[in-house]
């Protein structure tokens, strides 16, 4: 996954978009989907944003890092094109903000989605091949499409979205290299709104799995542009002011 993250064609897209080559990444998951699974009963539509009310404007674009192809027919990103521009409307107009939380993820109900649908705006698949690279607005409404019945593709994608590192405070820092030092992951953000994900999974009997790992089988090679993008060494140093 470092690997993914570091490659140059991504990063490039993320230094045009923000204007710096002075970037965090997130610490986001790898997503594998398995076609024509009997013993799984497929899962509902979850449309959602991965940005709280309380933000307003362009705060985070989160990407997809496509390493499988991703059909019609296939497991992959839907999304409501042009929902990111109506955000503020439907915040404004249909919520009470009183219930409004800091935590940076809305779903929507049917009859939410209603309302933009009366707008014109529909979902769409993306369809996408290997080696592409998706990006969203964190404020489109998008989820994670199952596969068909006609489908025999294994989807397998890495999240990974990228922000200016002046974006974050000293103190952000130090939690992202924290986790980073753990070996574990957090959200889609790559600067702030740290929710630090449990490195192992429960069994039914509330133990802990045991083939899971302190650490991943192998480390990738820890060089500087490496840390800096983790949060783990700074850009420049923090000045008293």
């Amino acid at each position: 996954m470092w690997d993914a993250r570091m490659e140059p064609g991504v990063l490039k897209v993320f230094e045009e978009l923000w204007g710096t080559d002075e970037l965090l990444v997130s610490f986001d998951s790898l997503n594998v989907t398995f076609p024509n699974r009997k013993d799984v009963p497929r899962k509902p539509t979850w449309e959602h944003v991965d940005q709280t009310p309380l933000r307003r404007g362009l705060q985070c674009v989160q990407g997809i890092i496509n390493l499988s192809n991703a059909g019609p027919e296939d497991g992959g990103l839907m999304c409501y094109p042009g929902s990111h521009l109506l955000s503020d409307e439907f915040f404004d107009t249909q919520t009470d903000k009183n219930t409004w939380e800091k935590k940076d993820y809305y779903g929507f109900s049917k009859d939410q989605l209603e309302w933009f649908h009366a707008k014109g705006l529909k979902p769409l698949k993306v369809c996408a091949e290997p080696g592409d690279l998706i990006l969203w607005d964190s404020r489109t409404i998008h989820y994670g499409a199952e596969p068909t019945e006609k489908s025999n593709t294994i989807r397998t994608v890495i999240y990974a979205a990228y922000t200016p590192a002046k974006w974050a405070t000293k103190e952000d820092l130090e939690v992202k290299s924290s986790i980073f030092k753990s070996y574990l992951g957090t959200t889609h953000w790559p600067h702030e709104n740290f929710v630090w994900r449990n490195a192992g999974s429960i069994l039914e009997d509330g133990t802990r799995d045991p083939k899971d790992r302190e650490e991943p089988a192998e480390l990738p090679e820890m060089t500087p542009a490496l840390l800096k993008l983790a949060g783990a060494m700074a850009y420049w140093d923090f000045c008293e002011v």
